[in-house]
Formats: C-alpha cells, sequence, structure tokens
C-alpha cells in the first residue's frame, strides 16, 4: 500500500472514530489506537506534503446532532496540540510563565452572561457550530445564574460527572445493556437532552477552563487574573498549578499522583501562557492555537503472558471477548482481565493463546490490551454459543464483525424474565441484580426458574465470582431460602406472563380462591368477565399456560416452594371493591409498594390517580398542595396520614 493509500485509510478510520465519539457518544476505538493512527497521519502527511480534505487534522471534532437548536460560535473552538513528553512541556513553555490544569473529560460549554444574568449556553459541536442547551445548563449543579460582573460575558469551561455520581446514575439503570459506559457518555447525553428536567437529575458540575470576553476588566495582561476574577464572579475552575520550565516536572507529578483518587474524570493536563498579549500574538494553526498545549498521560504499560480469552454471552445475542492474562501491576492495581471487544479487534491484534501482550489502562483507569508481541494469530474465534451451545454466526457491519449467538431460547437472552421472577413484587430474592444473573446464565447456571433454587450446586465457582464472598454468598442462599415461602399471586406474577402485573394476579387468585387447577382451566371468556380484567389479560393468561414449557415451569417450582394458606371469606377482604391511591413517603410500611400489597390482600385496589371513584388519598402530607391532594379536596375526597387510614382501614 503506497502512502496516498494508507493516508485515505486513516482518514476514513479517525473520521469514523470521531464521529462516533463526538456525535453518538459511543467509543469505536481506544484513545490509545487514536491517537496512535493520528500520529501515523501526520507523519504520512509531513513527508508527502499532501492533505486530504477530509482529513481530521485540518478540521475538528464532527457536525453536532439535529436534536437542539444549532448556533456558529462567534470564534472557532479548536483542538489543542499534544504531547505525551514532560520534557517537552517544559521546552515549550521556555523562559514563560503558564498554567498547568487539568484536561477535563466531559463536554466542553460555551456560556454567554448579560446584564449579570445567563443568557445562552452552547455546545463545542464541531467547534465551528454547537448546540443551543440554555435550559439545560441552567440545571447544572454549580453553574450561577446571575453574577455581579453587568457586561457581556463569554467563558468556556467543561461540563462533567464525577466518578462517583456516574456510579449512582448508572447503578440505577436495570438493564445492563442500557448502562452507560464513561462517565463521559452519561454526561454528553444529560447536556443534550431536551428535557431539562432529566438534566437535573443528571448532577452535572461546569468547570471553567477559559475566559473569552469581559470588556473594561483590567486582567494586568495574566490568565490567571482571568481565573481569579472568574472565581469572583461564582464559577468554579479548573484546577491549576503556576509553573514555569523549573517547576514543570515537580508539578506534572502532583497532577499524577493525584489522579488515582481525583473524583472528576480527566484524561491529561493542559498547559497555558499566562501572558495573554504573547500567546495571542503567536497565532495559530488551521487546528491548534499556540498558547496552549494538552499533556496526554504516558500510559503505564506491563508485559505479560494471555492465558485464556474468555467468551461472554449477553442477552443481545452478542458474544464478547475478555482476555484473561498473568497478572500485572498498573497504576497502583493488578489486573488480570481486559476487554477485547470483538471479533475484528481478535483479528487485528492476531492474538492465540501464550502469546506475550503489553496491557494498559486507557486514561489510567480501563484495562485494554495495547500490543501482541507474538502474533501468533491462533486464537479459534467459537463455533458455539457458551451457554446455549448452538451453532455461532460472525456478522460483518461498519466494517466490525462481531460474535452472535442466533439461537432465540438461548439462556443469556432470558436475563429479563430471571430479573423479573426475583425482583421485590415477585418472588423477592435480594442479592441477585441483573449483572449477576446475566454472569449466572452466562456460566450455565441457571436454564429454569427452579435451578434458582439449587446454586448451591455451584457454591464453589460462584465464591470464585468478582463480588462474592464467603459472606455474601451465605447472604444470597439464605434470601432463596426465604423465597422459598411465598403465595400464589407472587408465583405466578413471576412467571412473566405478558399484561398481567402483580394487582392482576392477585384478583384472578382471589376469584378461584387460589385453586391453580380451577383457574388453569378457566376458559378466556371466564376470565374476562372478572372485574379488572378484561380479555386482553384472560387472553394472555390462558395463552402462556397453552404452552407446555410454561406449565412445566410452573410444575417444577411448585416443587421448590410452599405456597402460604390464604383465607378468602367476605370478613377478610373488608376494602373489596374500594380504591385507594398513594403518594409520598411512608412510615409505618417499608415503601408503597408494602402498603399496595396489604390493601390487595385485603380486597382493595391501588390506583395512580385521584377520581370519583377514590375513597381516599393517602398521604403523610396531608396539608400539602400537591396536584393530588387539590384533586381530592376538589373531589371532596378524605386525605388521611398513614396513620388515620391505618385507624380507619386496617385496624378494625
Amino acid at each position: 500500500m503506497n502512502d496516498t493509500d494508507r493516508m485515505k485509510e486513516l482518514v476514513s478510520k479517525l473520521n469514523e472514530a470521531a464521529k462516533a465519539y463526538y456525535a453518538e457518544d459511543r467509543e469505536i476505538m481506544s484513545n490509545l489506537e487514536y491517537d496512535r493512527l493520528y500520529d501515523e497521519l501526520v507523519a504520512l502527511e509531513e513527508k508527502t506534503g499532501v492533505v486530504l480534505a477530509a482529513s481530521p487534522t485540518q478540521s475538528v471534532g464532527y457536525e453536532a446532532v439535529d436534536e437542539l437548536p444549532k448556533e456558529r460560535h462567534e470564534s472557532p473552538m479548536l483542538s489543542l496540540g499534544k504531547t505525551k513528553s514532560r520534557e517537552e512541556l517544559a521546552d515549550w513553555l521556555g523562559d514563560q510563565k503558564g498554567l498547568l490544569s487539568w484536561k477535563l473529560d466531559g463536554l466542553t460549554i460555551v456560556l454567554t452572561y448579560r446584564d449579570g444574568k445567563l443568557f445562552k449556553a452552547v455546545t463545542r459541536g464541531n467547534g465551528e457550530i454547537g448546540e443551543v442547551i440554555t435550559p439545560n445548563a441552567k440545571t447544572f449543579v454549580n453553574v450561577p445564574l446571575q453574577i455581579p460582573y453587568q457586561g457581556e460575558l463569554i467563558l468556556r469551561g467543561e461540563a462533567v460527572i464525577t466518578y462517583a455520581d456516574f456510579e449512582k446514575i448508572n447503578g440505577e439503570i436495570e438493564d445492563v445493556d442500557a448502562r452507560y459506559k464513561n462517565p463521559r457518555n452519561l454526561c454528553s447525553g444529560s447536556v443534550r437532552q431536551l428535557n431539562s428536567q432529566i438534566t437535573a437529575q443528571r448532577k452535572v458540575h461546569f468547570f471553567a477552563f477559559a475566559l473569552v470576553r469581559a470588556e473594561g476588566v483590567d486582567f494586568k495582561n495574566s490568565r490567571e487574573e482571568q481565573f481569579i476574577f472568574l472565581q469572583k464572579q461564582g464559577f468554579e475552575t479548573v484546577e491549576y498549578k503556576a509553573v514555569t520550565a523549573d517547576t514543570m516536572q515537580e508539578a506534572v507529578a502532583w497532577f499524577e499522583e493525584k489522579i488515582t483518587d481525583y473524583p472528576v474524570p480527566s484524561d491529561g493536563l493542559v498547559l497555558l501562557l499566562d501572558d495573554i498579549a504573547y500567546g495571542e500574538s503567536l497565532g495559530r494553526t488551521a487546528k491548534f492555537p499556540r498558547n496552549a498545549i494538552a499533556f496526554k498521560w504516558a500510559d503505564e504499560q506491563a508485559e505479560t503472558t494471555l492465558r485464556e480469552v474468555e467468551w461472554s454471552a449477553s442477552r443481545t445475542g452478542l458474544i464478547n471477548p475478555v482476555a484473561i492474562f498473568d497478572p500485572v501491576e498498573l497504576e497502583g492495581t493488578t489486573v488480570s482481565r481486559a476487554s477485547v471487544h470483538n471479533v475484528s479487534i481478535v483479528k487485528e491484534l492476531k492474538l492465540g493463546i501464550g502469546d506475550r501482550i503489553t496491557v494498559y489502562k486507557a486514561n489510567m483507569i480501563i484495562p485494554q490490551i495495547a500490543e501482541n508481541l507474538t502474533k501468533s494469530g491462533t486464537l479459534e474465534i467459537p463455533c458455539t454459543c457458551p451457554v446455549c451451545q448452538g451453532e455461532t454466526r460472525i456478522v460483518k457491519e461498519n466494517d466490525t464483525e462481531t460474535l452472535v449467538c442466533p439461537n432465540p431460547d438461548c439462556d443469556a437472552k432470558k436475563i429479563k424474565s430471571f430479573t423479573l421472577f426475583v425482583s421485590r413484587d415477585a418472588m423477592n430474592i435480594d442479592g441477585l441484580s441483573e449483572a449477576t444473573l446475566e454472569k449466572f446464565l452466562a456460566e450455565g447456571f441457571l436454564h429454569t426458574y427452579a435451578d434458582l433454587f439449587h446454586l448451591d450446586r455451584h457454591r464453589d465457582a460462584i465464591m470464585q465470582m468478582d463480588g462474592f464472598g464467603e459472606k455474601s454468598y451465605q447472604n444470597l442462599e439464605a434470601s432463596v431460602e426465604k423465597a422459598r415461602h411465598t403465595n400464589l399471586a407472587r408465583l405466578i406474577y413471576s412467571l412473566g406472563i405478558p399484561n398481567i402485573g402483580i394487582a392482576n394476579a392477585r384478583m384472578i387468585c382471589r376469584e378461584y380462591k387460589n385453586d391453580l387447577d380451577k383457574m388453569l382451566a378457566a376458559p378466556a371468556e371466564e376470565l374476562a368477565a372478572m372485574d379488572g380484567v378484561g380479555p386482553v389479560i384472560a387472553g394472555a393468561f390462558v395463552d402462556f399456560f397453552a404452552q407446555e414449557k410454561n406449565k412445566t415451569a410452573l410444575e417444577l417450582l411448585l416443587k421448590e416452594v410452599e405456597l402460604e394458606q390464604e383465607t378468602f371469606s367476605e370478613e377478610a377482604l373488608p376494602l373489596s371493591g374500594q380504591s385507594f391511591v398513594i403518594t409520598g413517603s411512608l412510615n409505618h410500611f417499608e415503601n408503597r409498594s408494602a402498603l399496595k400489597e396489604k390493601i390487595e390482600a385485603l380486597g382493595g385496589k391501588v390506583t395512580g390517580s385521584v377520581t370519583g371513584k377514590t375513597v381516599c388519598l393517602i398521604n403523610n402530607d396531608s396539608t400539602s398542595n400537591s396536584a393530588k391532594n387539590k384533586k381530592a379536596r376538589e373531589l371532596g375526597i378524605a386525605v388521611l396520614t398513614e396513620e388515620e387510614f391505618m385507624e380507619q382501614y386496617l385496624e378494625k
């Protein structure tokens, strides 16, 4: 391949990666790989004197998506030139004073203030045109809506989400595949929401890193004075240190030590000339300003031996390769595993068991394979799924090859049904998150729901898994044993019958007084005649148990559980035919679901909105002006505290 063809290939790859990163909030290439390819392209352009029209060395970022209003920036927002050499940083600064600060890994925002109030917020976009996100910026945790300075003030900064908030928000997303890959992706998606209420829930922070305009203020020709001015206006600025060439090494070492537990994502440092006039006199290249330079951490690498590639099946059908290697120390921790992502990367690295590989932590956090020194290329791509043993297939999309399991009945794809089965309103088995269930399915521990009651068969293997030990395994076993004692309504609901929630399951069980044989033999017309059931739910119930595999699943479960004996006399259902609404926090019941279950067990119904049929609204803040309280007062419906409700309806 000649130089021109290689350049065309590099331009295509880099632009595709940039589009995914900047416009679609996803990553198809590691930072290390992008930097390597980018540097190769720069070298070829210098060698040949040729620069292709679409070269990323001549453009900045990527076109913003069309979901939000667009606006052209007053002045282009350029990227920074970069180095990984500490010596180059000192040489670049020369005899000047500089400001060394974090290069935060989030989304760059331009804020404009007029008459002391936040007037406009625009994303970086492609550097020329960004997206207007003013309502969202007003919900950022630390952005001042009003400042002392009354002239037009324009500044730039980075919107970020802390690691702690990222973990918390991601942990609340039940669907494992829907979780965000890293804080930057979550931040980008949060900042660019159409509904600012969602942005407000994401706890986005803003750190200023550049003042663009504030006329009439004497900054004494100093960027540091600009930082101090911004801080006095109420802005949090990026953490920085004033440096000279002589103190550069010491300052970089200080940041390097701090990054291990720094709460905000950072992918390097920025060195900015303090002398404003001198920096501006240097001008800029087509892509980079000359008054600042970025320093990217030279990733610590370690050489090790590849021992195994574990192919992990997921509920989407993807089978993902994970490299397992001899443990090595990186950035202060021991690592022995790294995701290889897909078949294309396996082939590109030419992996083989026993190969000598180098590994690193991307941005000092995520383990990755940097290079395969042996390149044996002997690793076999599995022909069968590790879970169902069905035949696999390699799918190619956008030049990326992935391994998939096409079997619709593969156990790995049952994650959603197992997640429902163990949920609070169903069998209520603590300690089995969706992620844990996915691991158990991938390991082949679970094929039917009844297998959950025999996890002791895999005790040793489970205790070797990440996040499990003797204590956590014992807690899981105790929770499973506790779940053996349940009622028929919970059991029916746990099976995941389409359109049938826990309330519907209770209605049907009450109607047939927990006589399972009668329930299963009932025709759809009979079920549909029940109050609150109807033809859709009735049809779903009958169709579900018409399938032999579903009846078998229920029969197996009945051998594992002990059903509570319930009384269905009219005296035992004092709330029969009555509707209630619950809102706000509770004191006596664990949560609203627990009170709802109690009301339904006594024959009552719990609905989400107040209507003329509502008996009472249960709200411990009975004097509030909430929408439900107002509606209840308009309709003349009683608003009772939890204690008042219990006294009137539960303690008769």
